[in-house]
């Protein structure tokens, strides 16, 4: 098993069930990014077969209020942009698996003798394989379970509206053990824009707190 999926399966997991407060996301961008590109405006150019697509519609929204807040201004058009925005998501399903020693069924608790207060004990106090008996030692019996893990992705584009040349581009990276696109989006698009543009051809692991309806804190 992928002994980093851990921390993020357990933040991603609890988060979705209402327990926790962070989704945690790898963050890695590339861009050729000028201060003054910040002060021009810009449109969304999706894709044909986003076009009247309702979850894009949604997510559109989402990377609108981060543009916003770092002082990007919206066109009422293609035409009118300097830059276009474009942006692609989905999700995808691992299964991992986990092996952990099973349940010995020849140990009883705690007791005295062969009959303490938690029944019989056949084999004595310490079972049939003597008081230092480890399972691991021997390759002893073991249990697998498996569950699936959620891969969920979201890539974001800025580029010059006149000439197509691409000027900051984002992955974003998140894991969950429940299913939920959607649920998380909100937390991924703000790390996408976490302090933009960021360092260059650099993954960074970011870390976004949550309120109770899984939208992130400012």
């Amino acid at each position: 098993m992928k002994r980093w999926l851990y921390p993020l399966l357990a933040a991603a997991s609890l988060l979705l069930s209402g327990c926790a407060s962070v989704i945690e996301s790898n963050v890695t961008s590339f861009h050729a990014w000028s201060p003054d590109y910040n002060q021009r405006a810009y449109a969304f150019a999706p894709a044909k077969e986003q076009e009247n697509d309702l979850q894009y519609q949604n997510y559109a929204g989402l990377i609108r209020q981060e543009l916003q807040f770092l002082g990007f201004t919206e066109a009422r058009d293609l035409k009118a942009a300097q830059l276009q925005v474009s942006f692609s998501y989905g999700m995808n399903t691992e299964q991992v698996v986990v092996s952990r020693p099973a349940y010995d069924p020849y140990f009883y608790g705690p007791g005295w003798g062969r009959f303490g207060p938690f029944g019989p004990r056949p084999f004595g106090f310490y079972g049939p394989y003597g008081p230092f008996y480890d399972p691991f030692w021997d390759g002893g019996p073991m249990q697998t379970t498996s569950y699936p893990v959620f891969l969920r992705r979201l890539q974001i584009g800025i580029s010059q509206a006149g000439d197509g040349k691409k000027l900051f581009d984002v992955v974003v990276d998140s894991e969950g053990q429940r299913a939920g696109l959607t649920a998380a989006m909100p937390a991924m698009v703000r790390a996408a824009f976490e302090e933009f543009p960021g360092p260059s051809g650099v993954t960074r692991h970011i870390r976004i707190k949550v309120d109770k309806n899984g939208q992130p804190e400012n």
